[in-house]
């Protein structure tokens, strides 16, 4: 086949002239506004983590640094390593805070997990018609705000006229008002129960996305399998443990990840819920960070918690995919 005789010079310059435009004005703001709401606000945050900035202070002349912001390096760094019972406040919120935002993460990721997973399995094996109804019933939660969760959750728990305590009452035949959300002698093995009502409203708000990803991911496991191993006498706890598991590996890691993430990032549900309280027991570094840079304009002490929590989550991620992805890549 003969190759197409060429084009004249010039006939697809305006085309190009026009391709050239069209990218520079579609990529070009987009790329501005990307820099200057994420690359600058970063940018930004990192270099006030070495000051000691309050926007109540005018200081120097660039953007306020210096001067009455001085530059402290890495002195808010090494207070945060001060574990002495005489460290400043701050410091001491702060190890309470990150023990907190642990202990929150470490509880939410089992119970997510260990509660989608079987839920997704025993919604795909109910009838295809049921199917839609019961996906839309349990991914609602994520559609509603957080904030009309914490406020619904709070009245659950309220301890006058909190639903909870009512049915109690019922049951035991007396009036109930426990406090779950402000009695901070309320403890089950050590950890608050104000956390662990907090952890109950997130989970049920939360759940409905790794439902979504376990059903999606159960639909591409080939019934061809499941039907060998039928055959072969397994019954349906054993095709769980031996078929289920071992092919999810990929997606429980996924959703371990997120859900990790997405736990050390709580924060509205809660402020509106408890607002760390009480004394300090359900306070997470979000929290702790809106609070010293919003509500005590210390921007600095709150960059430079910020950058730590940065480089946790970073760490954890990391940690948690090696560790998860050695069980299904041999």
């Amino acid at each position: 086949m003969s190759p197409s005789p060429p084009q004249p010079r010039g006939l697809f310059s305006g085309r190009d002239r026009s391709i050239k435009i069209f990218l520079a004005v579609t990529v070009v703001p987009l790329v501005l506004y990307m820099a200057f709401w994420t690359l600058f606000p970063l940018i930004w945050g990192f270099a006030l983590a070495f000051f000691e900035y309050s926007p109540r202070r005018a200081g120097g002349p660039i953007l306020g640094l210096g001067g009455a912001n001085p530059y402290v390096g890495l002195a808010h760094f090494q207070a945060m390593l001060n574990f002495s019972s005489d460290a400043p406040k701050h410091v001491r919120q702060f190890h309470t805070a990150l023990k907190v935002t642990i202990i929150f993460a470490m509880l939410v990721v089992p119970l997510n997990l260990s509660i989608t997973l079987p839920l997704a399995v025993l919604i795909e094996s109910i009838h295809q018609r049921l199917k839609p109804l019961f996906r839309t019933t349990f991914f609602l939660p994520v559609l509603a705000p957080a904030v009309g969760v914490a406020i619904m959750w709070g009245f659950i728990f309220h301890p006058q006229r909190g639903l909870l305590n009512a049915i109690l009452g019922k049951l035991a035949g007396h009036l109930v008002a426990i406090n779950w959300l402000g009695d901070p002698k309320l403890t089950v093995f050590g950890i608050p129960v104000a956390l662990f009502a907090v952890i109950v409203a997130y989970i049920w708000q939360d759940m409905g996305y790794n439902l979504v990803i376990f059903i999606a991911a159960l639909q591409s496991i080939p019934p061809n399998l499941k039907e060998a191993a039928r055959i072969d006498g397994a019954n349906a706890w054993q095709m769980f443990w031996k078929i289920t598991i071992p092919l999810l590996m990929p997606t429980i890691l996924l959703a371990s990840v997120l859900t990790m993430i997405s736990a050390f990032q709580v924060f509205d549900i809660i402020q509106v819920m408890t607002d760390g309280g009480p004394r300090g027991q359900t306070q997470v570094l979000l929290l702790h960070i809106y609070n010293y840079a919003f509500r005590y304009q210390k921007m600095g002490w709150a960059a430079a918690v910020a950058l730590v929590f940065f480089v946790l989550v970073l760490v954890i991620s990391i940690i948690q995919s090696r560790f998860l992805r050695t069980q299904w890549e041999y």
